[in-house]
């Protein structure tokens, strides 16, 4: 007889057990803690666009490109040589999670750009991040 497999990561049995830190750290105490596996890789995923290669000291192919493009004209060159580096960067350093569109909508008048990364986690929900460069 067959069963149904649940999709619970392994991770997420414990309820009561933090499996990391969110980002950004605007808490009066020290940390915050995060108690799911999407939670964590929201945070992972904020840590990694906001990081630039290099920038880590042990570890300096972990980050983006995305200070490259920092004083560029927004045009659609720019923007579409940042949608598709930040597409092959986040894909092949969380092969976990499945990118299933990376949005990036100019904002002329305050200079800035609104990255919207819409993603899942491998036998779960789909989730959205909204960030504004």
């Amino acid at each position: 007889m067959a069963f149904k497999v649940p999709n619970i990561n392994p991770i997420d049995v414990g309820q009561s057990v933090a499996i990391g830190v969110p980002i950004p750290f605007n808490n009066p105490q020290v940390f915050t803690q995060t108690y799911t596996t999407s939670d964590q890789i929201k945070s992972n995923l904020i840590n990694f666009i906001l990081t630039a290669k290099g920038e880590r000291l042990l570890n300096p192919n972990f980050g983006t490109t995305i200070r490259q493009y920092l004083f560029e004209n927004i045009n659609n060159n720019t923007l579409q040589n940042l949608e598709s580096t930040l597409n092959f960067e986040l894909t092949s350093n969380f092969p976990t999670v499945t990118f299933t569109g990376i949005k990036i909508t100019p904002e002329y008048d305050t200079n800035t750009i609104n990255i919207v990364v819409n993603y899942y986690i491998l036998g779960g929900n789909p989730n959205t991040l909204n960030i504004t460069l």
